[in-house]
């Protein structure tokens, strides 16, 4: 999931910009897209199932009309809130307005505040938790001065991953939870336009120069009179950034934490060769978010880097769609391999991390059917053991390779000759030193900086404790 906003002053075509902005951050979710459009507090919203491009096309886009500030929204839906109602922005009218929200991130105790207000009469049409944020915050609202306050009250009561931006008809809010779980940044463009996203590459797309990282906890309000920022909430826990944004999620021309994730992921490939010194003929990287890891391999290791398999550019992500079956699908005509390279070789291939290993295996096979000699498999993630509750869609361990089977299991079910995963110690490593006071490696080893939600608590009969032999 993503979020993008932009405050100005002064009316411009706002919604092109979003759309651009969107454009970047596709890579983010690929279920629904939308946007927000608020012309002097008149908004103009349109969302729809899609990308950006299908969602937003120019007749689209013209109908939103000009405006001063705006904010969207890229979306992927879990299993169960794929459908065209969940997507986001949410747009509310209340007792004293109007507000557009737009959430990147999960919280962990959504279920629980939904079941207090729908006791209390409210009424939910969503599956999402942007509807219930925006609940909380209309609750807040009625016995608050200013949107913000609303907004910064509203935090005390939301438990888990949300990196938000609010919408009023004056003023746009950007808020980052009390452990930064996902990144948020803003930058500014020549025009004087704010502009506020999940990723610095959305930034640069929109030809905004970046100013700084929100901190963990801040609320940062953008209105005519500048820019103020509320920090009442941070430093009241420990940052807990995911470290998936830097091994996966995130598009490596961005910077997170002072980080460029393209450094990142050439650091896990070089803390991989030292750890699974291999002889080999070739290194190869599965595209696209195993190439920066690859080729941090191959300088570390000495061994060749070469260009082993080709993306069809225009699959997208098969790790974030809904349902094994349409994962399954498209892994067919995702990759193909590029035979010279790897025919007749021994081949190290690094992958950005091994989830359900549907990928891996049907990637090795292709090298297989074209003559590879040898294949070993490194994953630049540590093994996952547990479920994420902060915005990554692994709800349950049944459906974790390394979680159900051993290394031994995994390179029969794979069909590989060795697999390895990065260390777990070395993965507060890949980014910058003392940039980031502390990371969130729950998908790994089970330490949640949260509570678990009561709704996955004895879900499943397995433990942590006894795959630990497994990784």
């Amino acid at each position: 999931m993503a979020v993008l906003g932009i405050f100005g002053t002064e009316t411009a075509d706002v919604a092109s910009s979003i759309y651009y902005g969107l454009y970047a951050l596709q890579h983010r979710g690929q279920a629904s897209s939308g946007i927000v459009v608020n012309d002097d507090g008149v908004f103009h919203a349109y969302k729809d199932s899609g990308l950006v491009n299908e969602v937003f096309t120019p007749r689209v886009l013209k109908s939103l009309g000009l405006g001063q500030i705006a904010v969207g929204n890229v979306r992927y839906g879990t299993s169960d809130t794929k459908d065209r109602i969940n997507a986001e922005p949410i747009v509310v009218n209340h007792s004293k307005g109007k507000m557009a929200i737009s959430l990147d991130g999960k919280l962990v105790n959504g279920a629980q505040l939904k079941e207090e207000m729908e006791m209390k009469g409210s009424i939910f049409h969503t599956g999402n938790d942007a509807e219930i944020i925006s609940a909380v915050i209309i609750m807040e609202r009625i016995r608050s001065s200013s949107i913000e306050e609303a907004v910064s009250r509203a935090m005390d009561k939301l438990e888990g991953a949300y990196s938000l931006i609010v919408m009023s008809p004056q003023k746009l809010i950007a808020v980052r939870d009390k452990r930064g779980f996902h990144p948020l940044s803003f930058g500014q463009r020549n025009d004087g336009e704010y502009v506020i996203s999940s990723e610095t590459c959305a930034l640069n797309s929109v030809g905004a120069t970046f100013i700084r990282d929100i901190e963990p906890g801040e609320l940062v309000v953008f209105s005519k009179e500048g820019i103020r920022s509320v920090k009442e909430h941070c430093g009241k826990e420990k940052e807990s950034l995911c470290v998936f944004e830097y091994l996966y999620t995130s598009r490596p021309d961005s910077v997170i934490a002072s980080c460029s994730v393209h450094k990142a992921r050439k650091r896990a490939g070089a803390l991989l060769a030292k750890a699974f010194p291999i002889d080999a003929d070739v290194v190869i990287g599965v595209p696209d978010s195993g190439l920066d890891a690859a080729l941090g391999y191959a300088e570390e290791s000495g061994i060749p880097y070469g260009i082993g398999l080709i993306k069809n550019k225009y699959i997208g992500r098969t790790f974030i769609d809904p349902g094994q079956n349409v994962r399954e699908d498209k892994v067919k005509i995702k990759l193909n391999p590029v035979e010279e390279t790897v025919r007749g070789k021994r081949v190290i291939m690094v992958d950005d991390s091994i989830v359900r290993g549907t990928t891996s295996a049907r990637t090795v096979k292709l090298l297989r059917d074209v003559g590879a000699k040898e294949i070993h498999l490194l994953s630049s993630a540590p093994a996952f053991l547990n479920p994420c509750y902060y915005g990554t869609d692994i709800a349950d361990r049944k459906v974790l390779i390394a979680c159900n089977h051993t290394l031994d299991e995994m390179k029969k079910i794979i069909g590989v000759d060795s697999v390895g995963f990065l260390p777990l110690e070395d993965v507060e490593k890949l980014g910058e030193a003392g940039t980031c006071k502390g990371y969130c490696k729950a998908c790994f080893d089970g330490k949640y900086p949260t509570y678990e939600p009561k709704e996955y608590v004895n879900k499943f009969d397995m433990k942590i404790s006894e795959n630990k032999d497994k990784n």
